[in-house]
């Protein structure tokens, strides 16, 4: 892989007082989050780019509500959040904003994958396994309810998989549903 790798800094923020370090992978830039102190079997959360949730706060999904999760547990057990740059489970963001209409027209998130001709989910993880390496970890406590991310990290043993528990919404619960119903989300 040709990566990138920008220098550590400092990011204070309402969750706590982390370092951030960026990841360039060809067009995509992603971020890591993380303690001061990492211990030898890190708390992970892999956290794919949501701008309507994550930044919006929509309420159509539950990503940032995983993250703002994520990045408080972070802060005090320690670990990191690597924010993969792959909006849409990776259609980007003008196919999710168009997968977003199927749906308003009853569609669920993986018909209105299909419907536009992509898959359930295109995200790939194998930059996570070259972050994780690049630290010296070796072993983590992964924060997810997705087996497919569980799966898709290689050469990482996966001590825990420590559930990302969110209550859902009137706007997202059907969401949820697919999720965990045709996905095989763990919730």
């Amino acid at each position: 892989m040709n990566i990138e790798i920008s220098e550590v800094a400092n990011l204070p923020s309402r969750f706590g007082n982390f370092n951030v370090k960026a990841f360039k992978e060809g067009e995509k830039e992603h971020l890591v989050v993380y303690a001061k102190k990492l211990d030898a079997i890190p708390l992970v959360r892999v956290h794919s780019e949501c701008l309507t949730g994550d930044a919006i706060g929509s309420l159509k999904c539950d990503c940032r509500d995983q993250l703002e999760y994520a990045l408080s547990l972070i802060d005090k057990e320690g670990g990191m959040v690597i924010y993969l740059r792959q909006e849409g489970r990776n259609i980007g963001l003008l196919n999710k904003i168009n997968a977003y209409a199927l749906q308003d027209k009853g569609l669920n998130t993986i018909e209105a994958n299909h419907q536009l001709g992509f898959a359930a989910d295109e995200r790939t993880y194998e930059v996570v396994t070259y972050i994780l390496e690049y630290f010296n970890i070796k072993k983590i406590n992964l924060l997810t309810n997705n087996p497919d991310k569980m799966n898709s990290i290689k050469d990482i043993e996966i001590v825990n998989r420590v559930p990302v528990i969110i209550t859902p919404n009137e706007f997202n619960s059907g969401y949820l549903d697919t999720k965990r119903d045709e996905m095989g989300h763990l919730l």
